[in-house]
């Protein structure tokens, strides 16, 4: 069975890249390998930032990519026509930063994932992401921080757990130090989280 993924992203990239060339190893290209599990492939980007790096990632692993339109996002019909043409399965959040629309989360129920830059249910909502999230980690005087990887439903950094890892806070980090950890945390589990969640359905 093939599964086909569209990563939503509106930075640089670099988890969307991650997974790209995760799944890019799939032991359908490698050969005499057995096929393990589902075949999963990237097959959209989809950005709502012109010039974001993570367009730039999408030429270069020759993948087709959407910029999206915010009135027809949140007030039309989500792209879920657009979505659902291209074959998508699974939606992937890897640093998006728009709220997603309930018409998507019903077009794709339980199926769209992302990951969050703390160890939820602390440290989320809106206006938690990136170094903002790191800050207030720090001046809370927490020892650990790590990362969730979860379900999306109408909330923000709400739904169902899928999976978290941990790492230390220690007395002289700073929001960059800590976020180097953060970025470490998702690129290692990232993917593998992704393969296992779909192979599991």
């Amino acid at each position: 069975m093939s599964v086909n993924i569209a990563i939503f992203a509106s930075g640089a990239g670099s988890n969307a890249k991650k997974i790209i060339e995760y799944f890019n190893q799939s032991p359908l290209k490698q050969p005499n390998q057995p096929i393990l599990g589902k075949i999963i492939k990237v097959s959209l980007i989809v950005c709502n930032k012109p010039g974001a790096g993570v367009l730039g990632i999408a030429e270069e692993f020759d993948i087709p990519s959407i910029l999206l339109e915010k009135e027809k996002f949140f007030r039309g019909g989500a792209y879920v026509d657009e979505l659902q043409a291209a074959g998508i399965n699974i939606i992937v959040l890897a640093g998006f930063l728009w709220k997603v629309p309930s018409a998507l989360v019903n077009a794709f129920p339980g199926k769209i994932i992302n990951i969050h830059p703390a160890l939820l249910p602390k440290y989320g909502g809106k206006g938690m992401y990136g170094h903002f999230v790191h800050e207030a980690v720090i001046a809370s005087g927490d020892t650990e921080s790590g990362i969730t990887i979860h379900l999306v439903d109408e909330l923000y950094d709400h739904g169902k757990h899928i999976f978290q890892a941990t790492c230390p806070v220690l007395p002289d980090d700073t929001p960059d130090t800590l976020a180097a950890k953060i970025h470490a945390l998702e690129h290692a589990n990232y993917p593998r989280v992704i393969e296992e969640f779909i192979n599991d359905l």
